[in-house]
């Protein structure tokens, strides 16, 4: 630090004026500050919006007013009417051509009053992101019998100028639009437009000569006195739902020392999560459209949730596009999501048949959320649909077929376990599908109840049974070397149905530690996830890449058993046959077990060696042999 200079403090003898380019500035905050011109239509409708609240706060006895929209496309021009407060012509000068002076900032803090949008003073700026001139006409209500016209190009300069003053106190702002803008000038699109961004402003917004106003729908939270309240929730949804129709609705309100927001959501009818976040929540600040899509106030999970919020605690940035992520904003989240939970309660509860579409629906995106929220798990643990062999079934319809049980695979579906469990009527539940093999664990532990992951070894001893005595060293050196391929082991086990003499199952983890390991995952997987992943398969030992079961109950091994105890000279054939065998049933069942074509080739091969002492019989050329077809052995 520089000597006598004192913390806080700068030099007198050096103190300068920063200087401020106002074309520059104008121009950047114009033309740069906000996402859309469109955003110019809601700051110039939420100041009208103002001036009604500002003339009812100082002229209590004022007649309710409107607000009237309205465009020329032969003229290019849009304007936006109100009869509110009006300015004087000080006030012109003091706030609208001051940049970052808001007189309704300042009347909220003397009033406390919340209807007040307005906050920085520069929503008055964003006209000229869309017009090439802006022109105002005003009469104040504390000046009825004097009128003025401010007019401004690109927003540096401007002029007022006195003007017979207007049959009542209010504003005209008169909008040139640029050449690049003219499409706004459409009362139809200008509806459209307002209709979203006006739809919770108490004052009445007309576009045109059209008497209904675009803000006319009922707001469901404010009616104090409705014969069916979840009625007019689910038109309010119907309404504002611009992609889907809603399924159910239920009511966001204040969270005592925590949020003032209320508000509704909704269960949209359709997207799921696994492919699709569809999240769709709409964010009012004191009635007037803030962001559009503020879906991340929603939990990520409730990718089928839509909804309108409004709130007058969240501190907005200054474009008033999007928020400060403050601890108001936090304090949101979290309201949302336990009405979502709540919601969901009520509507299993009083709404039976929304709740069974609900759980149609979106039963992938609620296995996910059961997975991270205990009182959801509670919930949907019963009730909510999961992916299996049998066609969606709940986790107490597998448990139940299952002879208390939930079996389930790990791979992608097929391969011999499902084989298996199919013939013996058994569903089993797919694993590879987005939270089910979590959700099933977590239910086990819930219900107490065993759960049979296929695939794995902890399945396949679940399937597999162990021999009535094990097999000595010697024949099972034999058959290990007759039977199995590098990277197989054999298991000798005992299995239904009895007439299966092996079955080749593939490890699962092998399988993903191969898959995850591949140098083209690097292309397939985000890098964060990739690391994560290769450090869980770390672990993974994948020395041994399928188990070969050979069935001991079966009558073909203990017939070729006994041919090798006794030294026959068909049983290194027969082994052969079994070797084939293996490879044929695991090309049908979609794994890799050895070359097909040797494995059919070797079929052949055995079937010759077994029948080598039969005489050859004679083909006719057609694939039947003489007296097949009977005409030759009258």
């Amino acid at each position: 630090m520089s000597e006598g200079l004192q913390p806080g403090r700068l030099p007198e003898r050096n103190l300068r004026t920063t200087e401020v380019d106002l074309g520059g500035l104008v121009g950047v905050l114009a033309t740069h500050l906000y996402s859309t011109p469109l955003v110019a239509l809601r700051e110039l409708v939420q100041n009208a919006h103002d001036s009604h609240t500002r003339r009812a706060l100082e002229d209590p006895g004022c007649a309710p007013g409107v607000i009237r929209v309205g465009a020329d496309q032969a003229r290019r021009t849009i304007t936006i009417e109100d009869a509110g407060a009006g300015l004087t012509e000080p006030e012109i000068h003091a706030y609208l051509a001051t940049v970052g002076t808001g007189y309704t900032r300042l009347l909220r803090d003397l009033t406390g009053n919340q209807e007040l949008i307005g906050a920085f003073g520069l929503g008055f700026l964003s006209a000229f992101s869309v017009a090439e001139e802006v022109t105002v006409t005003t009469t104040s209500h504390r000046e009825p019998g004097l009128g003025h016209r401010y007019r401004s190009r690109g927003g540096e300069q401007y002029s007022v100028e006195p003007v017979p003053p207007r049959p009542s106190p209010g504003t005209v702002v008169e909008l040139l639009l640029k050449a690049e803008h003219a499409q706004l000038a459409d009362e139809y699109a200008l509806r459209e437009v307002l209709t979203r961004y006006c739809v919770l402003l108490p004052v009445p917004v007309h576009v045109g000569a059209d008497e209904r106003p675009v803000n006319g729908t009922p707001v469901p939270w404010r009616q104090e006195e409705a014969e069916d309240r979840y009625a007019d929730r689910m038109r309010f949804a119907a309404a504002f739902g611009r992609r889907f129709e809603p399924l159910t609705t239920f009511p966001v309100t204040p969270v005592e020392d925590r949020t003032d927001a209320v508000g509704l959501l909704w269960v949209q009818d359709g997207g799921s999560y696994g492919s699709t976040d569809n999240r769709d929540l709409s964010l009012y600040l004191r009635g007037m459209l803030l962001a559009e899509d503020a879906r991340d106030l929603l939990p990520s999970w409730a990718g089928f949730v839509g909804g309108v919020i409004e709130s007058s605690r969240l501190t907005p940035t200054a474009s008033r596009e999007d928020l400060q992520r403050d601890e108001h904003y936090r304090a949101l989240q979290q309201a949302l999501a336990d009405a979502i939970v709540d919601g969901l309660y009520e509507t299993a509860r009083l709404h039976p048949a929304a709740w069974r579409r609900i759980l149609a629906r979106h039963g992938q995106d609620l296995l996910g959320a059961a997975l991270v929220d205990d009182r959801l798990f509670t919930l949907l643990a019963d009730d909510v649909p999961v992916p299996t062999s049998q066609g969606d079934l709940t986790a107490g319809a597998l448990r139940a077929a299952g002879n208390g049980a939930v079996h389930v695979t790990l791979g992608a579906g097929g391969g011999f376990e499902e084989m298996l469990y199919r013939a013996m009527q058994v569903p089993i539940a797919r694993g590879d599908r987005y939270a089910v093999l979590p959700f099933l664990r977590r239910y086990a532990a819930l219900r107490d109840c065993r759960i049979v992951e296929l695939g794995g070894e902890s399945g396949s001893r679940e399937l597999f049974r162990d021999p009535e005595r094990p097999l000595p060293a010697e024949e099972f050196g034999w058959l290990s070397a007759a039977l199995t391929d590098p990277g197989e082991q054999l298991v000798p086990a005992r299995f239904d149905p009895p007439g299966l003499p092996l079955v080749l199952v593939p490890d699962r983890e092998a399988e993903l530690k191969a898959r995850i390991e591949d140098d083209q995952a690097d292309a397939r997987i985000p890098s964060a996830a990739l690391r994560l992943a290769r450090a869980f398969t770390a672990r993974t030992d994948d020395t041994v890449k399928a188990r070969l079961y050979l069935n001991l109950a079966a009558p073909a091994v203990q017939q070729l058993l006994a041919a090798y105890r006794t030294g026959h000279t068909g049983s290194a054939t027969a082994a052969g046959l079994l070797r084939s065998l293996k490879v044929i049933m695991a090309a049908a069942a979609g794994s890799a077990a050895g070359d097909l074509t040797a494995a059919l080739g070797g079929v052949g091969t055995a079937v010759a060696a077994l029948t080598a002492s039969v005489p050859e019989v004679p083909s006719t050329g057609d694939g039947l042999t003489s007296g097949q077809d009977g005409s030759q052995n009258r």
